[in-house]
């Protein structure tokens, strides 16, 4: 085996610093979730989450998951039609979403369909410069879609796999969806809300988006500090969107390079074996 690559079981050959990409979006796609970096601040009172919120809390928070994926989806359709400069560094988009979420961390689940569009929006320029970074094209309106899938991608229940089988199954789940609507877009050349296929696409990224939404607002129920468990708790919550973001379009750049089913292949052999980066 040369130096510049690794050879996998079925014969594809990935660079080094291929694989070790590879096996960092592993990492972050299926061993990572927002439960974890939580934990780190509430400690155990996490595990109270369920008791902390108010029966009709799911229906709210569902509510303004959806307004929330749809402020997103104007922002990323504006964003592939007038091409964002240089966006901030993702440190900075961190610093604003805990802004917002002070004040969500204030006022609770009264502020949260006001606040919740804000800080989704702000994810959304940083996810779009991290899709940049790995090659995406910015003036493809279904990139668009593409960004908005992160918010999908990142939610996850407690304790469990997002679905057997773990990214790729929820991307499947996604794709004729995310291809419909992008069908519909290019034809359109507007995202109209109310098309059944854009409802439908909204409805589905919303649904997994409002299951972290739910641990974000159960977190800063908690007693943690006022305001500024608010700030620590957003500042979590963009970090764990981030890093879906990195592992999802670095997937997708290096299908770009080698094949869809190439890159699968070698995804689920480091998933199954457990070794990844820093395991």
């Amino acid at each position: 085996m040369r130096e510049s690559s690794i050879i996998l079981e079925s014969s594809t050959m990935l660079t080094v610093e291929d694989h070790a990409a590879l096996s960092k979006a592993v990492d972050l796609l299926e061993r990572s979730s927002l439960t974890l970096r939580l934990t780190t601040l509430a400690g155990k009172q996490l595990e109270m989450v369920g008791r902390a919120l108010p029966q009709r809390a799911t229906q709210i928070i569902n509510g303004a998951a959806e307004l929330a994926i749809k402020t997103a989806l104007r922002a990323a359709l504006a964003t592939t039609s007038h091409k964002i400069g240089t966006p901030a560094a993702n440190g900075w988009h961190r610093t604003l979403t805990a802004a917002s979420g002070a004040a969500g961390g204030a006022f609770g689940l009264a502020a949260l369909s006001v606040e919740l569009p804000v800080s989704t929006t702000l994810m959304l320029r940083s996810i779009a410069q991290i899709a940049r970074a790995q090659g995406e094209n910015l003036d493809n309106p279904e990139t668009a879609l593409h960004l908005l899938e992160v918010f999908a991608l990142g939610g996850r229940k407690p304790g469990e796999e997002m679905l057997e089988g773990g990214y790729f199954a929820l991307r499947m789940v996604l794709a004729k969806s995310v291809s419909d609507a992008a069908r519909f877009i290019a034809a359109k050349s507007a995202g109209d809300q109310t098309a059944p296929v854009i409802v439908r696409l909204i409805s589905l990224i919303a649904a997994q988006f409002g299951i972290v939404v739910g641990e974000k607002l159960a977190a800063q129920a908690l007693p943690l500090i006022g305001a500024l468990g608010g700030a620590a708790v957003n500042y979590a919550f963009t970090q764990h969107f981030q890093d879906i973001a990195l592992g999802h379009f670095t997937v997708r750049r290096l299908e770009r390079i080698y094949g869809p089913e190439a890159v699968r292949e070698a995804y689920e052999q480091i998933r199954l074996s457990g070794k990844s980066v820093g395991r």
